[in-house]
């Protein structure tokens, strides 16, 4: 990271709650434009990791789990699920591989489109973002080739750069998904989410980069 101010951004892409905050996280980035544009703040994503690997089928328990999150979550912001994955899916709880995916979209500035391109996926069309060939369509989807985006992925994961990053963020206490902080120096400071008024949370950024500063 660089040394100007950051906004940190650490989310997983197939965090239901992540998904919940998108709206309320595009309109807080559009509040803060002028910020970003004079230079006095950038903002940084960070892979947070919700589930390691795994090639378990995912326990009943933790499936109606997770419908019900999905439900309340639908109940709080209005934000849509597509249920049909439970039904249609071999559900596991492994995130890992949809975070190596946009890592790999990092390298080529897509991220941001990979993240976008996983969650709808998932939450809309009932893909599983788990499944490699969900993550290769995804990619194909934001124009990333098919052989590289494979490849990136077999070297992330040889080199456990997910894992770097995500041990990255426990240090910087960003243990839970979504979360924002914001960074100068060696300060730190953690943003209160608000999903519903990200005028809130932009006038929260505003003083803490002022106090930090």
């Amino acid at each position: 990271m660089s040394d100007s101010t950051q906004l940190i951004y650490c989310y997983d892409p197939m965090c239901s709650w992540c998904w919940g905050f998108q709206p309320a996280w595009n309109a807080l980035q559009a509040q803060l434009t002028p910020l970003i544009e004079s230079g006095d703040l950038e903002i940084h994503y960070l892979l947070g990791g919700l589930a390691k690997d795994s090639d378990q089928p995912m326990p009943v328990d933790m499936q109606q789990m997770l419908q019900s999150t999905w439900r309340r979550i639908e109940e709080q912001l209005g934000t849509v699920f597509n249920y049909d994955f439970w039904r249609d899916c071999a559900p596991r709880r492994s995130t890992y591989p949809a975070c190596r995916a946009c890592l790999a979209a990092r390298e080529d500035g897509l991220e941001m489109a990979m993240i976008s391109a996983i969650q709808q996926a998932y939450y809309l069309e009932a893909k599983n973002p788990s499944d490699l060939s969900t993550l290769i369509e995804c990619a194909k989807n934001i124009g990333i080739e098919p052989e590289s985006f494979e490849k990136a992925m077999e070297e992330i994961k040889s080199s456990k750069r997910l894992e770097k990053e995500i041990h990255f963020a426990r240090q910087l206490g960003l243990n839970s998904f979504p979360s924002l902080a914001v960074v100068s120096g060696d300060k730190i400071a953690s943003i209160n989410l608000d999903y519903q008024n990200p005028q809130i949370m932009a006038a929260e950024i505003t003083q803490v980069i002022a106090k930090l500063g």
